[in-house]
């Protein structure tokens, strides 16, 4: 694995849990988020809520390896953990009666990351 350039002490301790976790469980779809985490900020996801809604189902499970943004309409409810969200995306979400958690308590709650779909964005 790559040395992080970032100072972000934050970022730092999540990515290193993502791959403490992913050894752990077996569960290649955290070093993945943690490879997406680790590169530049630049590069980094950022998701705006009308792409969430086009591409994901009721009631689904998203991570977002970077920002969830605002724009957009949310017209069901998701479970959706990111390491960022706008205030505007978080009051979006929560109002269509979804979720809002950080990666590390979705890394939590499903060790195994089962079910987890990553949302990045494409151009």
């Amino acid at each position: 694995m790559r040395p992080l350039k970032s100072q972000n002490p934050e970022l730092l301790s999540l990515v290193n849990s993502l791959r403490k976790r992913a050894k752990e469980s077996n569960a290649a779809i955290w070093i993945d988020v943690a490879q997406r985490l680790s590169s530049s900020s630049r590069r980094r996801v950022a998701v705006n809520l009308s792409r969430l809604s086009r591409y994901t189902t009721e009631k689904e499970t998203v991570v977002v390896p970077g920002k969830v943004l605002g724009s957009g309409k949310l017209d069901h409810p998701l479970i959706v953990a990111a390491f960022a969200f706008s205030d505007q995306a978080q009051s979006r979400i929560l109002s269509a009666k979804g979720k809002c958690l950080t990666i590390q308590d979705l890394l939590e709650t499903n060790p195994k990351g089962s079910n987890v779909r990553i949302m990045e964005k494409t151009s």
